[in-house]
């Protein structure tokens, strides 16, 4: 995305909304500017009334003045920066807000491609550079552009020959910083990548730190950790190195520019074209010139740190869904949910020459029975589940719920119809109430309850020391396998759909949990379509119907007894289950 592009953008959506705030630093930035003048334009009347001519009536009005000019500086600038201060924050969060809803909303797809710490790493790390350009460097430009036209001012009102050697110091100053800045961009943007990969490494950690016991890893980790520890140091380094070789450029263009107009002035002096007094006030006023030309130059590097770090942002933010309703999509209306899939290919990327994961799968699927899919792992079993609520989009062919196409239907509608409960049980770091309510967040305590019930969670939750208001800790880690998929079917048993879809939640429980998790599976599933991949014997048998999957493909279908005759794959998959 092109660099101008981009600030307008940023402009456009973003700072354009806190005009006022940012006019009001402005004005503040003016009277920093004026004051700061003020100061070197004092010292001429200081040295003249006071030490040249000892005019004792102005000994204590001018250094008056000069506490005045001072504190009227430091007040301003207070003002100035707290204003922007608090604008850089509001656009920080208006950034962060709008990816994470575009993240939210995102495809699934999307999700899956990226590891989360490095979107969190454009969360915290890139966020913060773009608000830096937009507050700071904002700031900064106004403040000290207006501070350095106050001085050149002050310096040509009190020599304009010297003003014109000192002012060559400005566009060597710009030079040197246009030529850091493009190294910089490049350093940030190795600096988010290697945080990226730090933050990713973390949420590994954290998720896998009872692995990491058992295979006693902690000395490996502890030197891989320190791995990307020294990456992320290094780049981060090489950020402030860069910045900070601003200084012995602009130092040393100072001394060479104080020792030309000292022996300039002296000429001047000698001749008599410039008084004693014209000289420290013109020698005040560069000095302080020194700050914001020194500013100015950096402001190159926070601009391109600020656009690299916007270049990764923004298309999180634009990120167009492929999955949307068309233009003239309706309600699904769902009666006897009758599921149909009609010649369905799929693969996950449609960019990538690859094998496609479903290969003309047509199937039909009863209202309010149970129908299983089995096969070995990676047949499509999955994947035919993952379809129904669009979680991805179908390359071609059709899915239809009675007789009417998803893909005809808002995906709102559509998703409102389903239930999923999976092995793999999602919840959050929050209550017992607040995760089976997820649901349904209109539902009463008392319907909460009722599902607790139903799905066998009383027993357990009126053990704990605070009931349903417990908190269960990141992805319920103080609850058993057995608990967490009790709640996952609360949940799903609140949202009263007409299909459940089920990665069947049994699998891995020991036989006592496995008979409370089936009951209140058989009360979730009573009378609703249910589409479930079946683990165990138990689930194969009360199936009405069975699809035997393979290579994306439907091999074979129909009730238990009639597979064992006529499908050789359902035969062997049988048998091994009868081995458990």
């Amino acid at each position: 995305m092109n660099s101008n592009l981009i600030i307008k953008r940023l402009y456009r959506d973003y700072s354009k909304k806190f005009l006022k705030k940012i006019f009001l630093a402005a004005l503040f930035s003016i009277l920093v500017a004026a004051s700061t003048s003020a100061i070197a334009w004092l010292l001429d009347p200081a040295i003249k009334k006071i030490f040249l001519d000892k005019d004792r009536t102005l000994i204590f009005v001018i250094p008056a003045f000069i506490v005045i000019t001072f504190a009227a500086k430091g007040i301003s600038l207070y003002f100035a920066k707290s204003t922007m201060i608090y604008v850089g924050e509001e656009i920080k969060k208006l950034l962060q807000f709008d990816m994470i809803s575009s993240l939210i909303k995102a495809d699934t797809k999307l999700i899956d491609g990226k590891h989360s710490g490095k979107f969190i790493s454009n969360l915290t790390f890139d966020v913060t550079h773009i608000t830096n350009m937009l507050s700071d460097a904002v700031l900064a430009l106004f403040k000290d552009s207006l501070t350095l036209i106050g001085l050149l001012i002050v310096m040509f009102y009190q020599n304009w020959k010297l003003s014109l050697i000192a002012i060559v110091m400005i566009p060597l100053a710009s030079t040197a910083s246009k030529i850091l800045a493009k190294r910089i961009s490049k350093v940030a943007t190795e600096a988010q990548e290697r945080s990226g990969f730090l933050n990713s490494y973390l949420i590994e950690l954290f998720k896998n730190h009872k692995l990491i016991k058992i295979f006693q890893k902690e000395n490996f980790e502890i030197n891989r950790s320190n791995y990307h520890l020294e990456n992320l140091k290094d780049k981060n380094a090489k950020i402030r190195t860069v910045y900070v070789r601003v200084s012995p450029v602009m130092e040393t263009f100072t001394g060479i520019m104080i020792a030309i107009l000292i022996f300039y002035s002296g000429s001047l002096i000698i001749q008599d074209e410039i008084n004693i007094n014209n000289f420290f006030s013109f020698l005040a006023a560069m000095m302080l010139a020194y700050q914001p030309v020194r500013s100015l130059a950096t402001i190159n590097m926070a601009v391109n740190q600020g656009l690299s770090a916007a270049r990764r942002i923004l298309p999180i933010i634009d990120n167009e869904n492929e999955i949307k309703d068309k233009k003239n999509a309706s309600d699904i209306l769902i009666k006897d949910a009758n599921i149909n899939f009609e010649n369905v290919f799929f693969k996950y990327n449609d960019d990538i020459v690859e094998e496609s994961v479903l290969k003309g799968v047509s199937l039909e699927i009863k209202g309010g029975k149970m129908s299983a899919l089995v096969g070995l792992s990676g047949s499509g079993k999955s994947t035919i589940l993952n379809l129904i609520p669009r979680f991805y989009n179908i390359n071609s062919g059709d899915i239809k719920i009675d007789n009417q196409s998803i893909y005809d239907s808002k995906v709102s509608s559509l998703r409102k119809k389903i239930s999923l409960v999976s092995q793999d049980t999602t919840l959050f770091d929050d209550t017992i109430r607040n995760n089976i309510g997820y649901a349904n967040l209109d539902a009463t305590f008392e319907q909460i309850k009722e599902a607790a019930k139903l799905s066998s969670c009383e027993e357990f939750i009126s053990e704990l020391p605070n009931k349903y208001e417990t908190i269960i800790g990141e992805n319920g880690i103080r609850l058993s396998g057995g608990e967490k998929q009790r709640i996952s079917i609360a949940r799903a048993m609140l949202k009263k759909s007409p299909i459940i879809l089920l990665d069947e939640a049994t699998s891995s429980l020991d036989s006592e949990t496995e008979e409370k998790i089936q009951n209140a599976i058989n009360i979730l599933t009573k009378n609703r379509t249910t589409i479930v991949i079946a683990h165990r014997l138990s689930t194969i048998l009360n199936s009405d119907k069975i699809f035997v999957v393979e290579n994306g493909k439907i091999i074979a279908s129909g009730k238990h007894e009639e597979l064992l005759d006529i499908s050789k794959q359902y035969q062997s998959f049988y048998e091994k289950q009868i081995r458990k």
